[in-house]
């Protein structure tokens, strides 16, 4: 995860907006309709390798499939557990996402943004019945094949493959069967250690996606206290770390994000709060929001924070949430401010998050996500002149 000499790199948090083609596909799957497999697969190939060359096309260093095999950024790893079902969920239950002191502080404005996202279909809860284990090897050899072979066609410095950690998907599972939270967590690891291992034995790097993790603050506190999420925290962490065991650090980063819709986001948790349990985590780098307006100002932590050493950031240098599109100087100076704390070979520039977190979401338009990737490779090159003067 170390940088390259003389060059700030560039990447970005994974998910990116699906191809028409590909999402009646993913639509037809998703609602149990007849569709031509075959077809399907050879579209997500085709699909796959188109992403990959843009990604090289316009400059990006550390690429990935945009996430084109998957329904959501979390709720994949259910079709790939065994010990989990699906269910409608009783009368009257919201989930999580539909809670939280943000949501209680803007009713008004939720009500209308609700109508804009695409939840659809009833509300489902996920329920652990039996041992969790791992099931998508299949689905998992398929997403490796795709973005290896389009890697092969194009220049860049790597190739990356985003899974959920397992504090994201936590709170979308009632246990029915471990009977506590940590073995529950534990349980989740164990299995998905299967899919990370796979993934970095691959030769790809490992992102972690863990945006449950911040995101879940507002719903827990109150009546949780900031002390008992901690302790939430720490557990979820080990169990990370459980599933981390042995995959060497290097290979591997972790992304936390505070939520992708472009809401208030009044009352998340401070960085500042819990980046001391973020750093016991054993990976070689750290993907966080720095260009959200709410969380901008966080970049000074660093101040004071001191990274370990071998480690990196990935700030997000870019908003996925804003048809603005940055320019390149600002971009370039959000990179080199923190590249003067932390050492310019420890800095690569990205996005806060992804443009597409399920299949069917599109946070900007196409044209301005790849006018927003296009303006992060320009940043970059104008602070690496800028530190490498």
């Amino acid at each position: 995860m170390t940088n390259q000499p003389k060059r700030i790199l560039t990447t970005h948090v994974g998910s990116l907006i699906r191809p028409a083609d590909l999402i009646a596909f993913v639509r037809a799957r998703l609602a149990n309709q007849a569709y031509d497999e075959t077809a399907y697969e050879q579209c997500l190939h085709n699909t796959v390798a188109d992403v990959v060359r843009h990604q090289a096309k316009i400059g990006l260093d550390i690429v990935n499939d945009g996430e084109f095999g998957k329904s959501h950024w979390y709720r994949y790893a259910i079709e790939r557990l065994s010990g989990v079902d699906t269910r409608p969920a009783k009368s009257g239950v919201k989930p999580a996402l539909f809670a939280g002191r943000d949501r209680e502080r803007f009713p008004e404005f939720y009500a209308e943004y609700d109508k804009t996202m695409p939840y659809g279909g009833p509300i489902l809860e996920t329920v652990v019945s039996e041992p969790i284990a791992y099931r998508g090897q299949a689905i998992l050899r398929r997403d490796i094949g795709n973005l290896k072979q389009a890697l092969a066609g194009v220049k860049v410095v790597s190739g990356f493959l985003p899974v959920v950690a397992p504090a994201s998907l936590l709170p979308e599972f009632k246990d029915e069967y471990y009977g506590s939270e940590e073995k529950c967590v534990f349980a989740i690891a164990e299995a998905l250690r299967e899919e990370y291992q796979g993934i970095v034995d691959a030769g790809l790097i490992l992102q972690i996606d863990d945006a449950w993790l911040v995101g879940i603050y507002d719903r827990m506190v109150p009546p949780a206290t900031p002390a008992d999420y901690r302790k939430w925290v720490g557990m979820c962490t080990d169990a990370l770390n459980h599933a981390l065991r042995d995959i060497p650090e290097d290979r591997t980063r972790y992304h936390i994000c505070w939520g992708s819709w472009n809401g208030p986001h009044t009352a998340d948790v401070p960085l500042k709060d819990i980046v001391d349990l973020l750093l016991k985590l054993r990976v070689g780098g750290y993907s966080i929001e720095m260009a959200n307006p709410r969380h901008e100002h966080e970049w000074r932590i660093w101040e004071e924070v001191k990274l370990p050493p071998g480690r990196v950031l990935l700030p997000g240098v870019i908003s996925h949430a804003t048809n603005i599109v940055e320019h390149p100087e600002l971009v370039a100076e959000r990179i080199t401010r923190l590249a003067k704390l932390v050492g310019r070979e420890n800095v690569i520039g990205s996005t806060d998050c992804g443009f597409a977190q399920g299949a069917f979401y599109q946070r900007v338009h196409p044209s301005i996500m790849w006018a927003k990737l296009e303006a992060l490779v320009e940043g970059a090159r104008l602070a690496s002149r800028t530190l490498w003067s």
